[in-house]
């Protein structure tokens, strides 16, 4: 397993390998979460957005047009309790 160095600014350099594993490129963030055990791990925070490409699927396989969208949207801003 790859190790690290910590500098006298608190910081670290991941290794290369590490930053492959975990797809992370220059800007990602990165999340450390402590367990219940207290072991500290390392997690992106962010990713490509493409990657979400069909994440959502409508129910029903139909996918909406832009003017169904769009009068989705205005029926929802006219329903009580939207502040219209």
């Amino acid at each position: 397993m790859p190790t690290s160095t910590l500098t006298s600014k608190g910081q670290i350099t991941l290794p290369k390998e590490i930053r492959d594993r975990l797809g992370l490129r220059i800007g990602d963030r990165i999340r450390f979460r402590e367990t219940a055990d207290g072991t500290v791990v390392l997690e992106p925070e962010t990713g490509s957005l493409m990657a979400l490409f069909g994440a959502l699927t409508p129910p029903d396989g139909r996918h909406l047009g832009v003017e169904e969208m769009n009068e989705a949207i205005r029926r929802g801003a006219t329903r009580p309790g939207r502040g219209r």
